[in-house]
């Protein structure tokens, strides 16, 4: 049964980032105790007068709450509705005491003096004209805000978007709407071509209308990017447009080859094939292969040197035996001005880093160390015994978004090194990897780690895959493997497992247990983390990770951190807590920034801590720096008991924990596996069915990722 309730909104007490979800306290008219409200909508402001329709529930935990359907805002009419309204910082220049003051001064009829005679507000101490035009001019605005809200409302959409398009349209926010709102797409940041289009169809668009179906093309052209390509054919475009927007490939066609001749679209003909790219990954991608030719060939030269005399001496020295491709390596840093490291785990790419250190230091060049995240820098200035910095923060990351990232360092700017060596190559998209070329200065020698073996960046482009295939770059594959006395059987295991061979489980480092279906998995890896591991003496929030396959599923990575969570961390008397509509952040949380925030200096895939929690803000402790998010911001945060394999990548723990599951089956796939397993320093459990571990060691179907960088590499001529 549905039930109405009406009164002034006392306090907000969440509300989310997108402003689809929120929680408030509602004081009904007449009376003095105040109601939990809970609403998909908007966030209404605080001494605003509502009415509510919807249904009582009781919450387990929270109790007695009024799930509200709509929500429809009324001008607040008491003398204590307009003063809490006031008071709410809602219009610019009016704090509590000057609330108080104004409605004590005007009564009831407060907002009407505000609105249509704020000359009178010089009446009120303390407000002169300037600050009276100030108040005018934000409750203007908030009206106008609230005219945004109300259209949107009337057509069917939510107005949890309005302060999103007003904030970038002003008072012309209805005019654009009604005119091309398919504009929000590329110009309201938050608000994709899905959100355009749903508004576009609530005020009556064609499905055909031009501008829809350009957007729809400039949205699918995205999304190749966030599947790994960096451009797709012309017909794939088409096709996959004309599923989105269901419509006829002939409609989408007409318009794609417009777009290409309008110079709309960035395109490469390749062998017949129109390749079409989005702006910036174009542009990446030529400036990766011109950057990499040129540092190849123009290395400062070490005049006068006997290479293979260095690496004896050196090898001599540090008391090793290089295997010969190790020796190939040192030689080849010497010799080029780019080389790319690759192997798998044990066959001594650290040994070999530290050889070409200790050679290129000692022809005095100024060398610096990276890595893609700030655990893989980590572990490489633990190698080596050297200050070792994420690639971001050489770069001086300062501001700018995903597509247009902004770095202090770049070709006005370079780096001031002579030779900088970049670990964990391989998770390195086209972007990162052309904005970093481009900080490099002529001259300079650059080394390329990573195990090609391993998955691709999460972002576009196979970089160090391409590099290697185009035999344009030098590169030294390290194949041997160094067996040492008692080593972990996690090394040969993962190399079988690249070798298409099922690996050996039967050692306590590297265990598979056998569990008959996925509820039963997820109930086992919690027990093995608050039980089992724990009681041998790992530190479960920093020595233990939880890998998954997916994201869904009872074995997903969503699922596993509510788990993990409520066993690990619950909720507790004075422990403060942020709810959102998918999860809840508590003190104490392992949590993972899921973009780059180039302000904040933090990264996509950086593991923090929650230290704190108050009055909407979130402190993390990650491990350079302490981080505050404030109202809005939590969004960018999510729990980091589980994750994804991809996002493991660059770091290492002593003990990974992973799921094997049918159900996982789209998904497993040997370099995923094999990714997995060498996240692991001293202890693999993998849990499910052996029909699941079977597939993802026999499974090798990984896509090409569309890209031109290994031809450009190679000189073929594209036009």
């Amino acid at each position: 049964m549905e039930n109405k309730l009406e009164g002034i909104v006392e306090n907000i007490t969440f509300q989310s980032p997108d402003g689809s979800f929120t929680v408030f306290r509602l004081k009904p008219g007449g009376e003095n105790s105040v109601v939990a409200v809970t609403g998909s909508f908007a966030a209404p402001l605080v001494g605003e007068q509502v009415s509510l329709t919807g249904e009582w529930v009781e919450h387990a935990r929270y109790g007695r709450q009024f799930k509200a359907a709509n929500c429809r805002r009324l001008a607040p009419t008491s003398e204590q509705g307009i003063e809490r309204f006031l008071a709410s910082g809602a219009i610019k220049g009016i704090g509590p005491a000057m609330a108080a003051r104004l409605v004590k001064h005007f009564g009831g009829r407060t907002l009407e003096i505000i609105e249509h005679f704020p000359h009178r507000l010089a009446e009120v101490e303390g407000i002169g004209g300037k600050k009276a035009q100030q108040i005018r001019q934000s409750f203007a605005e908030q009206a106008e805000l609230k005219e945004v809200m109300l259209f949107l409302e009337m057509h069917g959409v939510t107005g949890a978007y309005a302060a999103r398009i007003f904030a970038c349209y002003g008072s012309d926010s209805v005019s654009v709407l009604q005119a091309d709102p398919y504009r929000l797409a590329e110009e309201v940041k938050g608000i994709g071509f899905r959100i355009a289009d749903q508004i576009a169809m609530a005020l009556s668009f064609e499905r055909g209308h031009p501008s829809r179906l350009a957007a729809g093309v400039q949205f699918a052209l995205q999304q190749t990017g966030m599947a790994g390509h960096c451009c797709v054919p012309e017909q794939v475009l088409t096709e996959e447009t004309a599923r989105l927007l269901s419509l006829e490939k002939s409609e989408i066609a007409v318009i794609v080859s417009e777009q290409i001749r309008l110079g709309k679209l960035y395109t490469e003909d390749f062998h017949g094939i129109t390749l079409v790219y989005p702006r910036y990954l174009y542009r990446a991608e030529r400036l990766v292969a011109e950057r990499l030719l040129l540092l190849k060939d123009k290395a400062k030269p070490l005049n006068g040197i006997d290479s293979l005399a260095l690496v004896n001496q050196w090898e001599a020295s540090a008391g090793v035996n290089l295997a010969e491709a190790q020796r190939e390596a040192l030689a080849a840093a010497l010799a080029h001005g780019v080389l790319v490291l690759t192997g798998g785990p044990g066959t001594g790419k650290t040994t070999t880093v530290k050889g070409i250190l200790a050679l290129l230091e000692q022809q005095g060049g100024k060398i610096v160390l990276g890595a893609p995240t700030g655990r893989a820098a980590k572990r490489l200035a633990e190698t080596t015994g050297r200050e070792a910095m994420t690639v971001h923060r050489l770069l001086e990351a300062g501001g700018g978004a995903e597509e247009e990232p902004m770095f202090a360092r770049d070709e006005r700017n370079p780096l001031d090194a002579d030779v900088v060596i970049i670990d964990e190559t391989s998770m390195m998209d086209m972007l990162l990897m052309s904005c970093f070329l481009q900080a490099v200065p002529d001259g300079c020698r650059v080394v390329l780690v990573g195990d090609v073996d391993q998955l691709p960046a999460v972002g576009p482009g196979a970089v160090l895959k391409d590099i290697i295939r185009s035999g344009a770059i030098p590169v030294t594959r390290l194949t041997e493997v160094f067996r040492q006395a008692g080593e972990s059987m996690i090394v040969l295991n993962a190399h079988r497992i690249n070798r298409a061979r099922l690996p050996e489980c039967g050692s306590r480092d590297f265990q598979f247990r056998e569990v008959a279906d996925s509820e039963a998995v997820a109930s086992a890896i919690v027990d093995l983390c608050q039980n089992e591991l724990s009681q041998e003496g790992f530190d479960i929030w920093r020595d233990v990770q939880v890998l998954s396959p997916m994201h869904r599923q009872a074995c997903g990575v969503e699922n596993l951190n509510r788990l993990l969570q409520a066993a690990l961390n619950p909720p507790a008397e004075g422990k403060e807590y942020i709810q959102s509509v998918s999860l809840i952040l508590r003190e104490g949380d392992k949590v993972m920034q899921t973009r780059n925030n180039y302000t904040k200096r933090v990264f996509n895939g950086d593991i923090g801590y929650i230290l704190a929690i108050a009055d909407g803000k979130v402190l993390v402790r990650y491990p350079e720096d302490d981080v505050m998010y404030d109202k809005g911001e939590h969004d960018e945060l999510t729990l980091a008991y589980a994750m994804s394999v991809h996002k493991s990548q660059g770091s290492e723990y002593p003990v990974v924990v992973m799921p094997l599951t049918p159900g996982h089956h789209i998904m497993l796939q040997r370099n995923l596996l094999y990714t997995a397993v060498t996240r692991a320093k001293e202890r693999v459990i993998l849990l499910g069915s052996p029909a699941a571990l079977n597939t993802a060691v026999t499974s090798d179907r990984t896509r090409r990722r569309y890209s031109l960088l290994a031809e450009r590499l190679q000189g073929e001529a594209l036009c």
